[in-house]
């Protein structure tokens, strides 16, 4: 059978080859006095908060489970337009709050209504691996601009300025940022803006962690500097809303109907189940669940670096949102004969039953030198990792 290149040029997504493997040997050690510990998927261990489950179980009780629209439900769009006016203090109009089948879902609508063939967008590397795909997919290319930690892993203007050619649509942005859990400071962020702007392009940023900021100088929304900003959002991740597959996007009022037409054709809509949940998110025992949930994130990142550090790991810079921690495991690599984080994520998984993430994901410089800690797993969990690497190391 003839696979297109398109798909051909789609690399596997490594988080989840890793993932196999660990599952695979947790099979083997279940019954042992080591199980398999998982700090490699970005997936908070809470569940979503006990309205948001009476809310879908009342949907499938009464039969609410038609269609709703491409753009999803009014009410839901009223609801997170609330939350912006609530949290960060902004009037969203709820028109311009498209609800997606997920946050990738929102993606891959943006980049569909926006590259053409051939079109660059730039990004920071590392980054979330989905992302230049979801530009490849498009029959753009992703332009990955080696990050360090000095400017927080994140992108500036200056470097923007410096790598903007003739084919360049726009960037492609995250904040926070996986996996490194660091933010795009908002006056950087404005200049970035008003550079891509000038050249006029198109600035997308991904906000999926930004509920889950830790620092007050971070917390800001993209939508705050220009409603030509394309924000992207989901459910998953503050909201503890995984495998619901629900997410939204604020655009521009031009791209409304555009984004509309697409999602007509490719979602036809997102879940109406997990839309009338959502519906939920936002009352005040839910919103009250959130935060402190947030808070114990917080708590878990303040005990782990420390503790990886202890350990010999460099943590170049703390993450200010999300539940990363971006750990350069170079220095134990050479004590241990090993060649890449890659090598160094399998032995820690085949010898201390914890499956991490390799940097190879993530983009192409300096990635073999960092892994990937999830801190969204329990304290308890947290702690075994801790004393297995230890023990190990």
């Amino acid at each position: 059978m003839h696979i297109s290149s398109r798909a051909q040029n789609i690399e596997p997504f490594y988080v989840m080859e890793v993932a196999k493997a660990a599952t695979a040997l947790a099979s083997q050690v279940a019954h042992t006095n080591a199980p398999m510990v998982f700090l490699n998927i970005g997936e908070p261990d809470f569940t979503a908060p006990p309205l948001v489950q009476a809310a879908a179980q009342a949907a499938i009780r009464d039969g609410i489970t038609q269609y709703t629209a491409a753009t999803g439900l009014a009410a839901l769009r009223e609801r997170i337009s609330d939350w912006y006016a609530s949290r960060f203090s902004l009037s969203i109009a709820p028109e311009r709050i498209v609800v997606t089948a997920g946050a990738s879902a929102a993606l891959h609508l943006a980049c569909m209504a926006l590259i053409e063939p051939g079109d660059e967008v730039l990004m920071p590397d590392p980054s979330y691996p989905c992302n230049r795909h979801f530009v490849s997919a498009a029959e753009g290319r992703a332009v990955l601009l080696e990050t360090g930690p000095e400017q927080r892993f994140q992108l500036t203007a200056a470097q923007i300025a410096q790598a903007w050619g003739p084919h360049t649509r726009g960037v492609l942005l995250a904040s926070p940022s996986n996996p490194t859990g660091t933010s795009i400071h908002p006056d950087e962020l404005r200049r970035i803006h008003a550079l891509v702007k000038s050249h006029g392009g198109v600035t997308l940023v991904d906000e999926i962690y930004l509920p889950l900021s830790y620092d007050d100088a971070f917390g800001h929304s993209a939508l705050a500097i220009d409603e030509q900003i394309i924000s992207i959002n989901s459910f998953s991740k503050y909201f503890n809303m995984t495998g619901w597959r629900l997410g939204w996007m604020v655009v521009p009022p031009a791209l409304v109907p555009v984004m509309e037409r697409l999602a007509q054709n490719l979602f036809i809509c997102p879940s109406t189940i997990a839309q009338h949940a959502a519906l939920a998110c936002f009352e005040p025992d839910s919103l009250a669940i959130y935060e402190a949930r947030r808070t114990e994130f917080k708590v878990r990142r303040d005990y782990f670096i420390p503790a990886l550090r202890s350990l010999g790991f460099e943590i170049p810079v703390e993450a200010d949102g999300a539940f990363y921690v971006w750990a350069d495991c170079s220095q134990l690599c050479a004590k241990l004969g090993l060649q890449s984080s890659w090598e160094f994520a399998f032995e820690v998984m085949n010898r201390a039953h914890l499956a991490i993430t390799p940097g190879r994901d993530f983009g192409t410089a300096h990635t073999a030198r960092f892994v990937r800690f999830s801190t969204a797993s329990s304290m308890e969990q947290l702690h075994t990792a801790v004393q297995r690497l230890r023990a190990m190391l």
